[in-house]
């Protein structure tokens, strides 16, 4: 992508990202689509890690249908959209397709029309994105109007976004990062995670910006015994234990998207 390309989609469309696996980037996706559901919204996730595609296993789901046969031409979108536990909608993707680990010219114009043919039907719209800094991942991203990057309070987690954040402020002029904050250790380490990551931001990135990035912290998520619970019953967080503490924190992060 050429320099400073400002993304021009709906901020009703947000991707969720992060710079590596592993720090429940679909677990935060699926379970807030839940929450923002609840709050009377038309919610609809896009499965848009293509290739490993997991959506599907944590909401217990088993489509005859995905977006690889929408690709495809052997079924109508309106086939492959499916109610998920929760109260919304998925879009789900296959697993193991190879053909998707690279960005062709065919494969950008498929998901700029899928996005722009299901958006209007929605309020939310979430991107569950593949992790990292990938052409496609860098591609979905630049689809969507807002963004939501989930970390753990792990120094690898850390420098992935930061990477993930530089990447996307001078390739596709982003300046405004949601952040979620996951399996945090004690209340107030999330803001200390973001503080952390802007100061890093300040310091080697925005210098060289014609406008600064700033991180926004949407809500940090507890370490907690019952995530892993939901994740192993492959069950909404939100619907197993919706009191547990994580389950708090992730309506506390729809509220905010709400308000």
């Amino acid at each position: 992508m050429s320099e400073s390309i400002a993304p021009v989609a709906s901020p009703r469309i947000m991707a969720v990202t992060s710079g590596k696996g592993g720090v429940g980037k679909t677990f935060v996706a699926a379970n807030l689509a839940a929450a923002l559901a609840r709050g009377g919204r038309r919610v609809l996730v896009l499965d848009a890690d293509l290739g490993l595609a997991n959506l599907d296993v944590v909401l217990n789901l088993y489509p005859k249908i995905t977006l690889h046969d929408v690709f495809t031409g052997r079924s109508a979108l309106a086939e492959a959209i499916l109610p998920a536990p929760g109260g919304f909608h998925v879009l789900l993707a296959g697993s193991g397709m190879v053909e998707y680990s690279r960005l062709t010219p065919e494969l950008r114009e498929q998901l700029q029309a899928v996005i722009a043919e299901i958006a209007p039907r929605y309020d939310h719209v979430l991107l569950d994105t593949g992790a990292g800094i990938s052409d496609v991942v860098l591609y979905t991203v630049s689809l969507a109007g807002a963004l939501l990057l989930v970390v753990t309070p792990e120094p690898t987690s850390l420098t992935d976004a930061y990477a993930t954040i530089k990447v996307l402020a001078t390739t596709q002029g982003r300046r405004q990062v949601g952040l979620v904050v996951n399996q945090t250790r004690q209340p107030g380490e999330g803001r200390g995670v973001r503080q952390q990551l802007q100061q890093v931001v300040d310091r080697y990135v925005n210098p060289g910006l014609s406008s600064p990035v700033r991180i926004e912290l949407l809500g940090e998520l507890p370490l907690d015994g019952a995530v892993r619970e939901s994740v192993q019953r492959r069950q909404l967080l939100l619907e197993l234990m919706p009191g547990s503490p994580a389950a708090i924190g992730i309506v506390r992060v729809a509220a905010r998207l709400l308000a």
